[in-house]
């Protein structure tokens, strides 16, 4: 059986952080907090994209081969689809 490692955080420590959750902000707050961090991803997204294009657009102004970039670009791809799957699995759960 494979179990994922979330931050190092077990099922029951999860379970108490949202309870605590619930308590503080109420039941009502949640999909309004929720909705504040999706377009705060979103936002964080676009400006990562916006310099990506901006550093690209650059390196090809001055002759730089974006081929090199190529590694990079995986990486943060890679690491983009792992943040999509959890926001994901957020989202499902609220």
């Amino acid at each position: 059986m494979i179990q994922a490692i979330f931050l190092f955080i077990s099922g029951a420590e999860i379970t108490v952080i949202l309870f605590i959750v619930v308590m503080v902000f109420g039941a009502d707050k949640i999909p309004e907090i929720a909705r504040g961090l999706g377009k705060g991803m979103r936002t964080l997204k676009n400006a990562t994209n916006d310099i990506k294009h901006e550093i690209t657009k650059s390196a090809e102004k001055h002759g730089i081969d974006t081929d090199v970039t190529k590694n990079i670009k995986e990486e943060i791809k890679k690491v983009k689809d792992e943040f999509e799957d959890f926001t994901g699995s957020v989202s499902r759960k609220l």
